[in-house]
This record gives structure tokens, C-alpha cells and sequence, in this order.
């Protein structure tokens, strides 16, 4: 998929793509996308209008821009529970450590709500070209001690947990927070029985 808009080689050009962009997403935070404008952002961001067009055709583009690094975070803070140390946990734990870090994710960066819920509105592609990069990295992540499952396989379990698991855990972030906090653990449970039926419950296979 093409991007909307053009990244940087130049140090002080990706500073200034970076500035952009962070002064974007709290400005789409605070006041809606609908109501921020390039003029708006520029300004803000301190630099020129025309530096601005000449990475950021437009405001789409910036919110494109916006969901790549999004991704690209979510995407390394699941990579982080890939370790051989996570092997080790328990199928229970493993889940635990899984939904936790997404919702904590979450928590730690609003502005990927405000930013997805206009990308899934606007631009369906990009939505779908995200859960295609998080499908490979649950995928990749999976515990890997049921040599029974082929790549194929693999990426079926992390197509459902990212569209069921990943949905549920989207909805609770405009939850009030006791049902937030129900509704996390409630995927939590959904997570664990599902993966229970491919994984065991000692991931190691030794009790360990």
C-alpha cells in the first residue's frame, strides 16, 4: 500500500516530521480531526506551512502518518513479549502478559483511539493493512511449543485474536472504568480458553 505521504532521510527533517506529527495527535486528542487543520498544525509545530505540504500533501496524510507510528509502537511492544523468558510462563500467565500489554498500550497512548477511530472511518485500507502487520507479529509471537502447528496455522490463531481480542479490548476503551476493567478481564478468559485448545497449559512442557 502507498503511503499518503513522504518520510525523511535527513536528521533534521525527521525532527521536524516528528514535531508535526506530535503537535497533529494532540491537537485530533483534544479538539476531533475534523476541527485541527494544517494551518493549525504548522503553526503550532513552529514550522513553515509549505515545509509542512512538502512531507503532509494534506490532513489525511498526516493521520496516515500518525497510524504508521502507532502501528509501529504497538507492533514493537508486542515483539517485546516474544522472549524465551515468556516460553516459560504458563498459558494463563502468557495471556495475561499479552492482554496487559495491549491494554497498558493503550492507556499510555490515547491519542490511538482518537487516531483509529477516524483511519477505520475514512481510510478502511489502512485499517485493514494494520491488522494485516499486528496478524504477522501475534503470529510470529505465538508460544512455539506445539510443533503440530504449521504457519498457516499460526497465522489463523493471531487473525482471531487480533480481530476478537484486539475488537474487545478497542471497546472497552470507551468504557466507563469498572466496566473497562470487567471487559478486559472478560477477554482475558476469552483469550485463555481459545488458545487452550491449541497450546498447553505449561508452555515449557516440562511443569517448569
Amino acid at each position: 500500500m502507498s503511503r499518503r505521504w513522504r518520510k525523511p532521510k535527513q536528521a533534521r527533517s525527521l525532527e521536524r516530521v516528528e514535531r508535526i506529527l506530535d503537535v497533529a495527535d494532540a491537537l485530533f486528542v483534544e479538539g476531533g480531526y475534523a476541527a485541527a487543520t494544517t494551518k493549525e498544525i504548522a503553526a503550532q509545530a513552529e514550522v513553515p506551512i509549505g515545509s509542512l505540504y512538502q512531507f503532509f500533501p494534506d490532513k489525511a496524510a498526516i493521520l496516515d502518518a500518525l497510524a504508521a507510528r502507532y502501528t509501529d509502537l504497538l507492533n514493537q511492544r508486542l515483539q517485546a513479549l516474544g522472549t524465551p523468558e515468556m516460553a516459560r510462563f504458563s498459558l494463563s500467565d502468557y495471556v495475561e502478559q499479552l492482554t496487559e500489554g495491549v491494554e497498558q498500550f493503550f492507556v499510555e497512548y490515547p491519542g490511538y483511539r482518537a487516531i483509529f477511530m477516524e483511519i477505520t472511518a475514512t481510510m478502511p485500507e489502512v485499517d485493514e493493512a494494520t491488522d494485516a502487520q499486528l496478524i504477522e507479529t501475534i503470529a510470529a509471537i505465538l508460544p512455539k511449543s506445539d510443533a503440530a502447528l504449521d504457519e498457516e496455522d499460526r497465522k489463523m490463531i493471531a487473525f482471531v485474536l487480533v480481530k476478537a481480542m484486539g475488537n474487545l479490548l478497542w471497546r472497552s476503551l470507551g468504557q466507563a472504568p469498572q466496566f473497562r476493567q470487567r471487559l478486559v478481564l472478560e477477554t482475558q478468559r476469552l483469550a485463555f480458553h481459545y488458545l487452550k485448545s491449541y497450546f498447553p497449559e505449561t508452555l515449557s512442557g516440562n511443569g517448569e
